[in-house]
């Protein structure tokens, strides 16, 4: 009998990651309902959301490599394009959106949060799928990230003030905690361990959807009582919030007149938000009903994502350039 070599053994494990997360959508619906139904299952999660999501930011600082920021000065518009619109366009989208229905101000302060958080981490398998540029996705968001540490807090305060008492310093402390702090000690270990690493990365993807869906989960079962009420309304404006980022990111790069699949990235990074830090955020400092929105974010902006990707996979754009695996990509890079 033959045995497997190390090769066929990654080739494997692969494979059945990229199953696994490419059925997110379906894991997160099952596991929500069930929550849904069976909340005492799922309520005791609550103190270690914030851990939760830690333990995913450090999984992204260790897919980052230098590169991922020193790019930047080779795309300078595209980037400030997808902050600009990041930062800006959905805080303010989410402003109008809550006023225009009359929103009370728990579920409120909930799409607030949603507008103020950086790019979502499944923006990266979007841009690829949708034949977008993924180096400047996955720079988009390693940036964004990053900003966020000082925008998200001060956004939601600014924004969210007059919904909710805010207290934009503990706010902080808490972004940097769950983002900055892990992302850099992700980042601080690829950079030590190189090449050891590489079986983490792997399946880091798998790790990350499986901590989502719980996460999501939780938040269902903890806002139970408030879904009854809320849902239509929280569904209806996150479809609107999403669709609202991904024309507003596309408009902004065309206007920008930055290349097709520059335009096609922008758009993902600016209406796919970081819904888990939104999540954390909402049912750390304020209550269950604030984190809904961002809860049905999670399912809602990988299901248009796909759709979205879907249609623009079939219209290849005249300056897209096939890229090699962007894992492997980044790891040569990172090499150099």
């Amino acid at each position: 009998m033959g045995c497997y070599s190390r090769g066929d053994k990654m080739e494997t494990i692969r494979s059945v990651v990229k199953v696994f997360t490419s059925l997110f959508v379906v894991w997160v619906t099952v596991v929500s309902v069930f929550a849904y139904f069976y909340p005492s299952v799922f309520t005791w999660i609550k103190p270690y959301i914030e851990p939760g999501l830690g333990m995913i930011m450090f999984g992204m600082g260790m897919t980052l490599i230098p590169a991922d920021f020193t790019r930047v000065m080779r795309m300078p518009r595209a980037v400030i394009c997808g902050i600009f619109g990041q930062f800006l366009i959905m805080p303010l989208i989410a402003v109008a959106l809550v006023n225009i229905f009359r929103l009370d101000n728990e579920l409120a302060m909930g799409f607030i949060i949603l507008g103020c958080c950086p790019g979502g981490l499944a923006s990266n398998v979007i841009a690829y799928l949708s034949k977008a540029d993924v180096a400047l996705s996955v720079t988009m968001t390693a940036i964004s990230t990053i900003l966020a540490v000082v925008l998200t807090p001060v956004l939601i305060q600014f924004y969210g003030g007059h919904f909710l008492p805010v207290d934009a310093w503990k706010l902080f402390i808490s972004v940097v905690k769950i983002v900055l702090a892990p992302v850099l000690l992700g980042i601080t270990i690829r950079y030590c361990l190189g090449d050891s690493t590489r079986t983490f990365l792997e399946i880091f993807p798998a790790i990350s959807v499986t901590t989502i869906v719980i996460l999501c989960a939780a938040i269902i079962a903890l806002s139970k009582d408030d879904i009854q009420a809320a849902f239509g309304i929280a569904a209806l404006l996150v479809i609107l919030h999403n669709a609202f980022g991904l024309a507003f990111g596309y408009s902004l790069a065309k206007l920008f007149r930055l290349p097709e699949t520059a335009c096609r990235t922008v758009a993902v990074e600016v209406g796919m938000q970081n819904s888990g830090l939104g999540m954390t955020l909402a049912a750390t400092h304020f209550t269950s009903l604030s984190a809904l929105p961002c809860s049905l974010f999670s399912v809602w902006h990988n299901i248009s994502g796909s759709a979205l990707a879907t249609f623009w996979s079939r219209r290849e754009p005249a300056d897209y350039i096939e890229p090699a695996d962007a894992l492997a990509t980044n790891e040569d890079e990172g090499d150099e």
